[in-house]
C-alpha cells in the first residue's frame, strides 16, 4: 500500500507485520504489552470518541506526556481525523506552557503521569480555548483517557463508516503537527509539519538502517522531540516493536531486561554512558585496570581503514576481554544506535565503533522533520567527525558565509502564525537557512562546524566557533560540562563544570581532602591540575581557540535548572547571566 500520511503507517503494520507485541511500556514494575490488533482498536475507539466530541479537521490537540503507547493511540487517532497534534516538552516553564496552549488554540489536552497532571492541569484550566483535559494515568476526580475510549466504543457503529470517509479527505500536504521548538532564547516557535514531511523522511531513512521485523527498539528520548518521533514512526514502519523505557534514568536496567536491537540518543546520553564505563574501569585494580585502559586507548585511535594487522590483533583481544562486557551492559544485541540533536564527540564515536557498538550520527532540525543526512552502518558510508552522506531526498548547498542551505520534501510548511519569521529562514528560491555552518566533503558527506548564531568574534577580530572548542575539551575525563565565552573580549575563556565522580577519585589518589564540591573547586592542587589539563588540550587548538582563563563551578546544568533546553542544548545567555560575577572577574571588570 502507498504510505503518504502518518496514520498509513498503522495500516502498513496491520497488513505487513502484525505481531503479538507491537508496543510495550513498563508500569508498576511490569512490562505491559499491546498487540497490533489492540493498537488498531485503541486508535479507532479514540478516534470515534474524538468525533463524538466534535473534533474537526484542523483542530489542535495538545499533549504533555512521558513516552507510552497511549501517545501513539492519540497521535494516530487525531491525525486520521485531520486534527493537528501539538506535543509539548514536559520540562518547559509555566509561562511556556501557557504560551503554547493559547498560541496553538488547542481544544483538548492529554496529560501523562500523575506528577505531570498535578503540575500542568492548573495552567490548562486558566486557558479558555482548552475545553477538556484528559489524564492517561488513573487519577481520582480526573477525566481519564479511558473515558474517551469508552465513549468511542459506545459510538463505534455511529462513526465507523464516517471515519473511513474522514481519512480519505486527509491529503499528504495537510498539516499533521505543530512542534514548538524548545529554543535557547525567547518563546518557542511553532514549526508546522505536514504528513508528507514526516512520511518522506521515514521512507528515505528506512533503507539505511539494519532494522528488521523481529527487532525490539527501546525508546526513552521524549516523543515530542522530532527525532524520536520520526524514529518512532520509522521503527513501526519497518515492523519492529517499540518498548518505552520507564525513564532515561532506568535506561540501563531496561536495556538488560528487553535486550533491544536499537535505540536513539543525544550525545549527552553517550557521554554519560561512557563516563559510567570509565568509572567502572577506574574501580578496577592491578592487571585488570591496566588491561581496561589499554583497551580504551586502543579504541580511541580506531579508524575504518589503514590500521595494521598488529592493531587489529590487539583490538580482537581487547574485544574479547573488555568490549564484549560493554555490549552486554547494553543488552548484548544492539545492532545500531542513532545519534542526533547535537555534535557527537569524535572520540566517543571511535570508542563505540571499536567496541562493535555501531553509532550512526545524523543531522537535521525540527524544521526538516528532521533528517538531512546520516552516517550508515558500515564503511564507506560513514566518516568520523561528519554527520554522514545526504539522504536521497536532501538537496544541500553551502552559502558564501558557510551556512548550510537545504531543500527537500521534509521541509516544514512554515512557522505557525508567523509568516515574517518563515520568510527570514526560507528565501525566495525555497532554500531553508539552517543557521548551521558546515562543509560538504567528498561531494556528499556533511560536516557541521558550528551554529552560525553561536560563533562569536573576539575584540581582536578573530572568530571562535565555541561548539568545536567545547567538544574538544569535553574529551577530558576531568570535564563534565563546559561553555566557551569571549564575545567582544580580548581572549577566549570558559566556564567548566568538573566531572566530580572522576575528580573525587583523583583527590583520593593525591591526598586532597575536601568535604564539599565548593571546597574541591577552590583547592590549589585541583586548580593546578585543571590548569595542566587545559594547557594540554590548548596545545591541540589553534591560538584563537586556546583558553586563556577558566572558572570552575559546582552546579550541573540540566533542563530542570534552566541551563539546558529540553533537547539538552546549552542556553548560553542563561549560563552567562548565572555566572556573570565569575565572568566579570575573568575579564577584569571587578
Amino acid at each position: 500500500m502507498k504510505i503518504s500520511r502518518t496514520f498509513d503507517i498503522l495500516s502498513h503494520i496491520e497488513e505487513n507485520s502484525p505481531k503479538s507485541v507491537n508496543l510495550a511500556v513498563k508500569r508498576n514494575g511490569k512490562w505491559e504489552t499491546f498487540s497490533t490488533q489492540e493498537y488498531v482498536d485503541y486508535v479507532n475507539f479514540t478516534a470515534y470518541g474524538l468525533m463524538e466530541l466534535g473534533i474537526q479537521k484542523g483542530d489542535k490537540i495538545a499533549s504533555v506526556s512521558n513516552n507510552r503507547p497511549e501517545w501513539n493511540f492519540i497521535d494516530m487517532a487525531m491525525t486520521q481525523l485531520g486534527a493537528v497534534h501539538v506535543p509539548i516538552y514536559p520540562t518547559v516553564s509555566e509561562e511556556t506552557f501557557k504560551h503554547i496552549f493559547v498560541h496553538s488554540e488547542s481544544r483538548l489536552l492529554f496529560l501523562g503521569s500523575v506528577p505531570l497532571y498535578n503540575r500542568v492541569k492548573p495552567f490548562a484550566d486558566a486557558v479558555k480555548n482548552i475545553e477538556k483535559v484528559y489524564a492517561f494515568d488513573k487519577i481520582d476526580g480526573a477525566l481519564l483517557f479511558e473515558n474517551l475510549v469508552e465513549l468511542g466504543k459506545k459510538n463505534a457503529e455511529k462513526y465507523k463508516n464516517l471515519l473511513n470517509e474522514r481519512k480519505k479527505e486527509i491529503n499528504e500536504d495537510d498539516l499533521c503537527s505543530i512542534i514548538y521548538t524548545s529554543g535557547t532564547t525567547g518563546m518557542p516557535k511553532g514549526v508546522m509539519l505536514s504528513h508528507k514531511n514526516f512520511v518522506t523522511n521515514v521512507l528515505a531513512t528506512s533503507k539505511l538502517l539494519p532494522i528488521g521485523k523481529e527487532d525490539k527498539s527501546l525508546s526513552f528520548l521524549p516523543l515530542c522531540h522530532v527525532l524520536e518521533r520520526m524514529v518512532n514512526y520509522l521503527i513501526q514502519y519497518l515492523g519492529a516493536a517499540v518498548y518505552y523505557a520507564e525513564s532515561i534514568d532506568t535506561m540501563g536496567d531496561n536495556l538488560k531486561e528487553i535486550r533491544p536491537q536499537h535505540f536513539t540518543a543525544v550525545p549527552r546520553v553517550f557521554e554519560k554512558v561512557y563516563d559510567k564505563i570509565l568509572a567502572k574501569g577506574r574501580d578496577l585494580t592491578g592487571v585488570k585496570r591496566n588491561l581496561f585502559f589499554w583497551a580504551v586507548n586502543l579504541a580511541e585511535s580506531y579508524e575504518f581503514t589503514g590500521k595494521s594487522a598488529w592493531y587489529k590483533a590487539q583490538l580482537a583481544i581487547a574485544d574479547k576481554l573488555i568490549f564484549s562486557k560493554w555490549r552486554e551492559a547494553l543488552g548484548g544485541e544492539i545492532k545500531v544506535i542513532i545519534s542526533g540533536g547535537a555534535a557527537l564527540q569524535v572520540r566517543l564515536a571511535k570508542v563505540f565503533w571499536a567496541a562493535k557498538i555501531v553509532v550512526v550520527e545524523g543531522y537535521g532540525l525540527t524544521e526538516t522533520s528532521p533528517v538531512i543526512s546520516v552516517n550508515r552502518e558500515g564503511y564507506p558510508y560513514v566518516r568520523f567527525g561528519t554527520v554522514g552522506p545526504l539522504i536521497e531526498t536532501s538537496e544541500v548547498k553551502i552559502a558564501e558565509d558557510g551556512e548550510i542551505l537545504f531543500k527537500g520534501p521534509n521541509l516544514m510548511l512554515g512557522y505557525y502564525k508567523d509568516p515574517e519569521r518563515t520568510k527570514e529562514v526560507i528565501d525566495e528560491e525555497g532554500w531553508f537557512h539552517t543557521g548551521d555552518i558546515g562543509v560538504l566533503e567528498e561531494g556528499n558527506f556533511l560536516r557541521i562546524t558550528d551554529r552560525k548564531k553561536e560563533i562569536f568574534k573576539l575584540s581582536t577580530g578573530k572568530y571562535v566557533a565555541p561548539q568545536m572548542v567545547e567538544n574538544r575539551f569535553k574529551e577530558s575525563s576531568f570535564i563534565e560540562q563546559i561553555m566557551v565565552v569571549g564575545a567582544d573580549e580580548k581572549f577566549t575563556a570558559a566556564i567548566i563544570v568538573p566531572d566530580f565522580n572522576y575528580l573525587s577519585s583523583w583527590c583520593k589518589l593525591h591526598d586532597v581532602t575536601c568535604s564539599s564540591k565548593e571546597e574541591i573547586i577552590k583547592n590549589e592542587k585541583v586548580i593546578a591540575r585543571f590548569t595542566e589539563e587545559v594547557e594540554r588540550i590548548n596545545s591541540l587548538c589553534n591560538k584563537t581557540n586556546k583558553l586563556k582563563k577558566f572558572v570552575l563551578v559546582t552546579d550541573s546544568w540540566t533542563p530542570e535548572t534552566g541551563e539546558l533546553s529540553p533537547t539538552l542544548k546549552l542556553k548560553r545567555k542563561v549560563v552567562k547571566e548565572k555566572y556573570r560575577k565569575q565572568l566579570d572577574e575573568i575579564y577584569g571588570y571587578k
